[in-house]
């Protein structure tokens, strides 16, 4: 009995195991369609993306319903399916449409590669996917859907032969910008019918399957061509290609498409920029059907104006070339970035001077291309130092100086205008963009300490310290144009880092996603934000390297920095008030160099016009001063406190606790023996005379011997080098106040003994120097002239007594005369300078 009943309780488990599996299977198999099915889609809604005003900028077509042509697979290259296949579908000839080894091979190479390489389903599954399931089984990534997905590509494989579902296949795969199928692709992003493709394109292509956003040609190129090197490889490795072509493909240079101008799409670069922010957080399939609304930050007024701009000032560039004879600058293309700083909302991006212009590339997006900035990157590496223990005031000198490269190289820079200036404050130094300065600040503060504050400001390719040397703070590592103006926006936002937004609110979502602003953490300190700010804000400072009134300056306070790469393929302006912060580049999208054009006439005016229009409406802001800062009357040739005997004294922001405290120690007054001009001795015969020499720092004396500046003597007049502590004398030692009084004219600059050069790069008017006088003592002047090789230059009522010259080559010779109430008549002496070409 027992046996029987043990008999029957086995045969009903099995009955209910095979029916439990019958069900199972039914479940799954029951609302499957047919291989053959056709699969009928109901068009949605469109997708609109809208301005900031709600001005329409582009409307995102069903694709299913456009762009999209069908060809026999016998039509399409062999290049082209061997591509496709080695990506996709490696034993797609040999599986029953389903790959067992598929998601195995698939972890295994992510494993091995540090990214996807390919995917685990079959190019028969992906088809099933595509075509036979539902949207909403599509979406969803359940074990379920995978096997009926599976099952579907193994029927499918029953019904077909394997070069039907290939053709099937190109014919329906999605391969990004509206393009599905092979033939729209090619025409899309080529131009050209799918038949004519080379392997460099083909592989191209096929490599957009995978992840048609993150790859995006005109979106992020560098991912897209990393991308084509794979897809070369793996054919390469199923030996499709050889290794000749593989190599011929990776060097030959693609031109891709603009987008068809019967299209209506405002700024289409931003427009493909949004989409691509889309497709990554909601999928490509919600933004072709799910008719959402999307609102964006650009302001589509000033993208028109910025537009126009760029258009306008590259013509001009090509039209002073014809007009003037002169050599063709080369420049044909642009970019600008404008955000907010207080939000980074996206108010303007013009991605090149013409989406539509094939010849120069326009449909690829430069604002956010890796490039060089030049010394763009500079106001980052001043940042990090005054974070540190360096101020504006500091004083470095900038003489041939050669560094060691952590491969034990010699590293020399080169400053732009080949010259040598001496000891400069900090402040002047990033004003003039000098070079050798910025390495010194660089060398001081340690590589990974720039970097840190770089990635802070939200630069994210210096990834990799290792990569980079010294020549990181003078453009030597790439960049995007969008990232180093939220980095600027920073410096306007009281040191928050500003992340770039370009979505404001997407609306008819089924469940809402934010969109809101992050508040950005501090990168650097309002202090020395506003320290940065300062300099890149001073006119004045600016004046040596730029002349009076150059493109930076504007109607209003602004900071502005300019960056050109050695070999003229990048120059740059970068610029922000409180209200705006911009930049341009501007070269070619092909990397080709421009003949002589630099940050100040390239992308300079350009950024200028657009700072000027973008503002017309807004009441001109001051940058606010933050709390923790003081101010301090300094000697600027020593960065401490000024004296009496200083030849230029100037006021200075200093970090609270950070300011000097010793006086200036670069002017000292010495007893001199007036008939030898040597250090007075009580030997010398006299009479003795009290005079202020410049004291150069010891690395700084050979320049000042080169420049033939006047130097302090070493010896006495017994010929004698007199003890450190008996050189200097301060004017309250055994001085009486008759001995050698001061000038009462005095001119302050230009120094004597001075050279200045011409600078081929900017407009003659441009270039001029500050001539400037000074009253020492107390004397009721009702006139001050000043003079320039006997040609009057400025006169003056009051003080200040200063005024511009513009530079012509030769020996000349600057003097004041000052005229009292009753006409008497005060001379200076004269000083000595040259101007060289």
């Amino acid at each position: 009995m027992k046996k029987f009943s043990r008999r029957h309780g086995l045969l009903a488990s099995v009955v209910i195991l095979a029916l439990a599996l019958t069900g199972a299977t039914w479940l799954l198999v029951a609302d499957l369609p047919a291989p053959d099915a056709l699969l009928t889609r109901v068009s949605p809604d469109t997708t609109k993306i809208f301005d900031r005003h709600g001005k329409l900028l582009y409307e995102i077509l069903d694709p299913l319903a456009g762009r999209r042509t069908r060809v026999a697979l016998d039509e399409l290259p062999a290049n082209f399916k061997n591509a496709v296949i080695a990506v996709e579908d490696a034993s797609f000839y040999e599986n029953p449409g389903v790959d067992a080894f598929g998601v195995a091979r698939a972890a295994a190479q992510y494993a091995q590669e540090g990214a996807i390489v390919s995917g685990g389903s079959t190019l028969t599954q992906q088809l099933a996917r595509a075509t036979l399931l539902t949207r909403a089984e599509k979406e969803s990534r359940t074990a379920t859907r995978k096997l009926r997905e599976m099952i579907l590509a193994w029927r499918i494989t029953q019904t077909f032969s394997k070069d039907q579902i290939l053709e099937m296949y190109l014919n329906e795969v999605y391969f990004g910008n509206l393009a599905y199928g092979a033939e729209a692709a090619a025409r899309v992003y080529f131009g050209k019918p799918a038949r004519d493709l080379d392997l460099a394109e083909s592989a191209m292509l096929a490599g957009f399957i995978q992840a048609p956003a993150a790859y995006d040609p005109y979106v992020n190129f560098d991912a897209a061509r990393a991308r084509q090197h794979i897809v070369l490889d793996l054919m390469l490795k199923r030996r499709a290609i050889t290794a000749d072509d593989a190599q011929l493909a990776r060097a030959e240079t693609l031109h891709f498409k603009a987008t068809d101008k019967r299209e209506i799409m405002r700024a289409p670069h931003f427009v493909a920029y949004v989409r691509n922010l889309l497709e990554q957080r909601y999928g490509q399939d919600v933004v072709n059907h799910g008719g959402l609304r999307v609102t964006t930050t650009l302001d589509l007024d000033l993208q028109q104006r910025a537009q126009a701009i760029v258009q306008q000032r590259i013509a001009e560039l090509k039209a002073r070339t014809r007009n003037e004879n002169a050599p063709a600058y080369n420049l044909n293309d642009a970019a600008l970035v404008a955000l907010k700083p207080d939000s980074g909302e996206i108010l303007a991006l013009v991605g090149s001077a013409d989406y539509f212009d094939e010849s120069i590339d326009g449909a690829v997006n430069v604002a956010l291309a890796l490039r060089q900035p030049g010394s763009a990157i500079k106001p980052i590496t001043y940042a990090a130092a005054f974070a540190l223990d360096y101020s504006p005031a500091t004083v470095l000198t900038d003489v041939p100086t050669t560094f060691q490269t952590k491969e034990h190289e010699p590293y020399a820079p080169q400053n732009f205008d080949r010259q040598w200036h001496g000891p400069l404050s900090l402040r002047a130094a990033l004003a003039t963009s000098n070079n050798m300065i910025a390495v010194k600040v660089l060398e001081h503060i340690g590589l990974d300490t720039m970097i840190a504050t770089a990635q802070a400001l939200g630069i994210t390719t210096f990834d990799d310290p290792d990569r980079f040397g010294l020549a990181l703070t003078l453009g030597g590592g790439e960049i995007k144009l969008l990232e180093l103006t939220a980095a600027y926006a920073a410096f306007a936002n009281a040191g928050k880092r500003v992340t770039p937004r370009a979505i404001l609110s997407v609306s008819n979502l089924p469940s809402q996603k934010d969109w809101s602003l992050e508040t950005g953490a501090a990168a650097v300190s309002p202090q020395v934000a506003y320290l940065v700010t300062s300099i890149l804000s001073d006119n004045y400072a600016r004046i040596p390297a730029f002349g009076e009134d150059s493109v930076l300056k504007l109607a209003r306070p602004a900071a502005a920095k300019t960056g050109t790469t050695t070999d003229f393929r990048d120059n740059w302006t970068l610029g922000y008030t409180p209200d705006l912060a911009v930049g341009v580049w501007a070269g070619n999208a092909d990397n080709a160099p421009m003949y002589r054009v630099t940050g100040i006439t390239g992308a300079g005016p350009i950024w200028h016009d657009f700072m000027e229009a973008a503002h017309r409406n807004l009441p001109p802001r001051v940058f606010a001063k933050p709390d923790g800062l003081v101010e301090r009357e300094i000697c600027d040739a020593s960065g401490l406190l000024a004296t009496a005997d200083c030849a230029r004294v100037r006021r200075e922001f200093f970090i609270q606790g950070a300011a000097p405290t010793e006086r200036d120690n670069a002017y000292q007054a010495f007893f001199i023996d007036a008939p030898t001009g040597k250090i007075w001795a009580e030997e010398c015969q006299g009479p003795r005379v009290r005079r202020v020499f410049r004291v150069y720092p010891p690395d700084a004396r050979e320049w000042a011997k080169q420049k033939s500046l006047t130097l302090a003597p070493e010896t006495d007049c017994m010929g004698r080098q007199p003890a450190a502590d008996n050189k200097a004398q301060t004017a309250s030692q055994n001085n009486p106040p008759s001995v050698a009084r001061r000038p009462f004219l005095e001119i302050v600059s230009p120094a004597p003994n001075s050279e200045f050069k011409t600078s081929p790069q900017l407009p003659i008017a441009s270039q001029q120097i500050e001539v400037m006088a000074r009253l020492n003592h107390a004397l009721d002047l009702r006139r001050v002239t000043l003079y320039v090789d006997e040609m009057a230059v400025g006169e003056f009522s009051n003080a200040p007594y200063r005024a511009l010259w513009q530079l012509k080559p030769g020996v000349h010779f600057a003097r004041a005369v000052g005229v009292t109430e009753d006409g008497q008549r005060f001379e200076s002496a004269a000083a000595r300078f040259v101007v060289i070409e």
